[in-house]
């Protein structure tokens, strides 16, 4: 097992972790949610507002030719800056730099850059 920072545990789920995944709207609701159930039992539910912050970092990064790393806070929104329909909290970039994103990672999942 491998911590980080205050003693949280870290966990890297890879494709064989994972016993399936669910996309769908709960009854009632207009919003999508993605349920993931890993081989060891847990079940994470993930609300959309998440999923799309998660999926504009993916692509901001891996459609990049160049950008290597991009993250995201949360950070609740005053009702001027909301959008309407939009959840008044959201995933926003932090304006961090790429290179200080990266050496953190470094010494949270201790990888290696490779030249």
């Amino acid at each position: 097992m491998i911590f980080v920072e205050n003693y949280q545990e870290l966990k890297i789920y890879r494709n064989t972790d994972i016993k399936r995944v669910i996309a769908f709207i709960p009854p009632g609701h207009v919003h999508t949610r993605i349920l993931i159930e890993t081989r060891n039992g847990e079940v994470l539910v993930f609300q959309e507002a998440t999923i799309a912050g998660v999926i504009r970092a993916y692509v901001n990064v891996s459609l990049h030719p160049q950008r290597k790393a991009v993250e995201l806070v949360s950070r609740t929104l005053y009702p001027h800056e909301k959008k309407h329909g939009f959840a008044r909290t959201q995933l926003i970039e932090s304006g961090r730099s790429e290179q200080d994103v990266l050496e953190e990672l470094k010494n949270i999942i201790a990888y290696e850059e490779k030249s």
